[in-house]
């Protein structure tokens, strides 16, 4: 598989808004590329805009200067695939434009001939000045233990040196226990809580390891949940709600 064209997309067709709001709703999933083929996935997505202020997707479809299904929302992507003009990645949509993002392929390869994994790390800030840091990840899945382990350090080398606000989120393929100690090792790094998800809350797993995470620090954790929709893609969605901690508390 041949790298993509352009890497780093980005898209806002509207007046977006400039900060983060102090309480803010964030959508997290794997679309499996279905985002722009089922109508459906739009409806329901459509229905969502509302409530949530982020919606973080991952295997998602997209062009340059073309709304994301989302027709109130900004984007940036980070492109691992190209098929006939079209990008497939990891995307943020956003109601709030991001100060600057930045779009990276995993170094190793899903598998010997397979595609590079993406990532994206998307900056924003409150009305108050204070940043808010958001990684989107869609973690190398087909490869050794060993190499699935440099990947995450990576993460943690763009990540430590944020002093504020973060979040990191996305499809982890996390489907055994030596990766799972990776990942909560990284967490435990990074000062970062997980969205307390149990085994029963329709979250995707193999062999009763988790897939999909959400990671925060410098936020309070309002609500959360999850939502089973096996017609929309392999994966569910998951649903967190944050509020920003004051720097005095």
């Amino acid at each position: 598989m041949f790298v993509p064209s352009i890497l780093h997309h980005s898209s806002c067709l509207f007046e977006c808004e400039s900060h983060v709001p102090q309480t803010f709703g964030v959508l997290c999933w794997n679309v499996h590329k279905n985002n722009c083929k089922n109508s459906a996935l739009k409806k329901y997505l459509l229905k969502k805009e509302n409530t949530y202020d982020f919606m973080l997707f991952q295997e998602a479809s997209f062009r340059d200067n073309q709304h994301f299904t989302l027709p109130n929302f900004a984007f940036d992507a980070a492109a691992n695939l190209e098929i006939k003009g079209r990008f497939y990645g990891v995307l943020t949509a956003s109601k709030a434009a991001s100060q600057h993002a930045n779009a990276y392929l995993s170094e190793g390869r899903e598998s010997l001939w397979g595609p590079h994994k993406s990532l994206l790390v998307s900056h924003y800030r409150f009305d108050d000045g204070t940043p808010l840091l958001i990684l989107n990840v869609h973690a190398i899945n087909f490869r050794e233990n060993q190499g699935y382990n440099r990947e995450l350090e990576r993460f943690l080398t763009l990540m430590q040196d944020h002093e504020g606000a973060m979040i990191v989120a996305g499809d982890f393929n996390t489907w055994n226990k030596v990766r799972m100690q990776k990942l909560h090792l990284l967490r435990q790094k990074l000062n970062l809580h997980s969205v307390p998800f149990e085994q029963d809350d329709h979250i995707k797993s193999f062999m009763g390891n988790h897939l999909d995470f959400i990671f925060y620090r410098g936020l309070e954790l309002q609500a959360y949940s999850s939502e089973k929709v096996p017609s929309l893609s392999d994966h569910n969605p998951l649903f967190a709600t944050f509020k920003k901690v004051n720097e005095e508390g």
